[in-house]
């Protein structure tokens, strides 16, 4: 991946749900799969097979054999099953189904029916792209760079309603975030697999870059970064710096989320989106927290109690 100077601040749109506050209160983020992302195109590489027959197979063997071996070691784990028999059988068991699968292919691809370039090169090429997705098991959180952006409100922070988290990247996190890159191909070079599998660290940046960290253009307005982790609900390895709401978040919302976060351990700034007088801009301004709580949490009946002692 190319050099890139971290953003000072990262910023997470959300829409404001029991969830949001859940994971705001235990400091938590969700490294979503990527299969789950609107766009099916992204996290979707596709193999430029720049190798010949043989090479192609050695590749695809090596993936099968590594996603076979790891999941029956940890079936193997789960029922405290090891030793070196068992350790001994994944291994052979992992280089059969390999050899399958290569062989299956060979035969499919004296199908009469294909009547296209070089049939046995593009089912190995389909066969290495499926597995390279299978092994990609690292979740995502997608982040932005800007909090003022006005698209990213509208389909990510609930049209206004919702709130923009800030974050500060730790100096050990830094390797884990990465700048995403927008439009060009969607192509991964099979050499490059080839070399990343025999540990290759300039070929694994490549692939992991094709793989997670590209996007069509039209995407751009995004400026998105990416953390990457095991998927699921984890503790956030970034600082909380700062909560800004959305123009038409709700005044008892705010005040939940201040409360909320009140006795965290550090300094949480609020702030909420303002617009900019004659413009479509948008800018942020400290929220006035002794305003908010002069006026709330209210008591309904202490109104209709003080009518009620009118003659």
């Amino acid at each position: 991946m190319a050099s890139q100077k971290l953003p000072r601040r990262i910023y997470k749109y959300r829409g404001f749900s029991n969830l949001t506050l859940e994971s705001l209160v235990a400091d938590q983020l969700w490294y979503a799969d990527p299969s789950t992302f609107n766009d099916p195109l992204d996290t979707r590489p596709s193999l430029n097979a720049d190798l010949d027959v043989q090479a192609l197979e050695s590749v695809l063997g090596r993936l099968v054999e590594n996603r076979v071996r790891a999941e029956m070691s940890a079936a193997a784990k789960t029922i405290s099953y090891q030793g070196p028999k068992t350790m001994d059988h994944i291994e052979r068991h992992s280089r059969r189904r390999a050899e399958q699968l290569i062989a299956d292919i060979a035969y499919n691809a004296t199908n009469p029916d294909y009547d296209f370039g070089d049939p046995h090169v593009f089912l190995l090429g389909q066969y290495i792209e499926e597995e390279l997705l299978r092994q990609y098991d690292k979740g995502i959180i997608s982040f932005a760079v800007r909090a003022t952006c006005p698209l990213m409100w509208s389909h990510y922070g609930e049209q206004h309603n919702g709130i923009c988290i800030g974050y500060s990247v730790p100096a050990k996190v830094a390797s884990d975030i990465n700048r995403v890159e927008y439009g060009g191909s969607r192509l991964v070079d099979a050499s490059d697999v080839a070399k990343m599998l025999g540990g290759d660290e300039t070929a694994r940046k490549k692939v992991d870059s094709a793989v997670l960290l590209r996007k069509a253009g039209d995407w751009r307005y995004e400026r998105e970064w990416r953390l990457t982790g095991p998927r699921g609900l984890q503790d956030s390895p970034l600082e909380l710096e700062e909560v800004i709401f959305g123009m038409r978040c709700k005044s008892p919302v705010m005040y939940a989320v201040a409360k909320a976060l009140e006795n965290c351990g550090r300094a949480v700034k609020f702030y909420e989106m303002r617009e900019v007088a004659s413009t479509f801009k948008l800018k942020k301004g400290p929220l006035d927290l002794d305003e908010l709580a002069a006026s709330l949490p209210r008591w309904s009946r202490a109104l209709h109690d003080a009518f009620d002692q009118l003659p």
